[in-house]
């Protein structure tokens, strides 16, 4: 016998009615939720088991069960173990660890296989769930790691950085463009680390540090300003209504002075050349583009008439230059692997 077998605890077959085969239930739970929140089902098994039985005597759950009076008794019974702990109709929780309890359940599929033995009733009773957006907290756990254990990441700096961002950027707009499923979540995936990977590098800064929760608390309280319409009294029946609000907002929040203030001049050459058109236009003003010579006024022209028919410039070329690729490579014949 097991010294940490449920027998040793005095859970046996000492029951009522020994021909009944009892209950196990199995309970598992979510590190991302905060120990001790447990659901009420969780809670009414665990009050009404004969035995509750944990293999990891540092199971952050533990000290909670304890304080709210449970008696939680550290065993890794095998499956004939449990079994035997459940004849008599006892009823015994098993507070699964964070791999979840594989042997056991293995152990307990190939115990009921053999058609020998009359196994207790089985209940797989989650007693926490992920809210949405919880593997966000998996992913700033496992950067926090890498920015301290990594010898590349460790070094890097918010400028070391800068044109990942760039280039993750590109590589996401490129896979929406393609209408790739996979390759969108993958990217969105890759700038998604770009933030956590600044505010990891951000919270070190000895002066003016911040974490991923402030610039989440940030971005949290921008969007619930801007949005009136769903969190105030205003209404918005169309999107220009939502785009008026926003715009309005975003006014007061900033205080410019011009509507040029806050375009990045850094970005492409036609996607500048939009938005200053854009911010223009929603200002009501009547601006005559400049007078010059050459190509670059004349696409300057071509992305303000395209801004205001709704066309996004730098979209509608990038699609035109594929179209273009593809004509080269039409040109170009089969490759030296390819059949004629």
């Amino acid at each position: 016998m097991n010294a940490s077998s449920p027998e040793a605890t005095g859970a046996g077959p000492t029951g009522p009615d020994s021909a009944d085969p009892g209950r196990i239930v199995l309970l598992t739970t979510s590190h991302r939720v905060a120990p001790g929140l447990l659901s009420w089902p969780a809670w009414q098994a665990l009050r009404a088991a004969d035995a509750v039985l944990c293999a990891d005597g540092a199971h952050p759950q533990l000290p909670y069960l304890r304080e709210a009076g449970i008696a939680v008794t550290q065993a890794s019974p095998t499956a004939e173990e449990l079994v035997g702990a459940c004849a008599g109709g006892r009823s015994v929780v098993v507070v699964a660890t964070g791999e979840g309890e594989p042997a056991l359940t293995d152990g307990l599929a190939r115990l009921a296989g053999t058609g020998r033995v009359r196994m207790p009733d089985l209940e797989l009773l989650p007693a926490s769930y992920d809210l949405p957006g919880a593997r966000l907290l998996d992913l700033v756990q496992v950067m926090d790691r890498i920015r301290a254990e990594c010898p590349w990441s460790s070094r890097q700096t918010h400028e070391g950085l800068a044109k990942y961002g760039i280039e993750e950027a590109y590589e996401l707009v490129e896979a929406i463009e393609a209408g790739d499923r996979a390759e969108l979540r993958e990217e969105l995936g890759d700038v998604l680390l770009q933030v956590v990977f600044h505010s990891s590098i951000a919270e070190e800064d000895p002066d003016e540090p911040f974490s991923i929760d402030d610039v989440a608390a940030g971005i949290v309280a921008k969007l619930i300003h801007r949005h009136p319409h769903v969190f105030g009294d205003e209404k918005a029946e169309t999107p220009e209504d939502v785009k008026e609000h926003w715009l309005r907002t975003k006014a007061e929040e900033k205080r410019r002075t011009s509507v040029t203030e806050g375009v990045p001049l850094g970005q492409p050459g036609l996607a500048l050349a939009a938005k200053l058109a854009s911010r223009t236009r929603i200002a009501g003003l009547d601006v005559p583009l400049p007078r010059g010579e050459g190509v670059g006024y004349e696409l300057l022209a071509l992305a303000v008439r395209a801004e205001a028919d709704g066309i996004d410039p730098e979209a509608a070329l990038r699609a035109a230059a594929r179209a273009y690729r593809d004509a080269i490579r039409a040109a170009e014949g089969p490759g030296p692997n390819e059949s004629r």
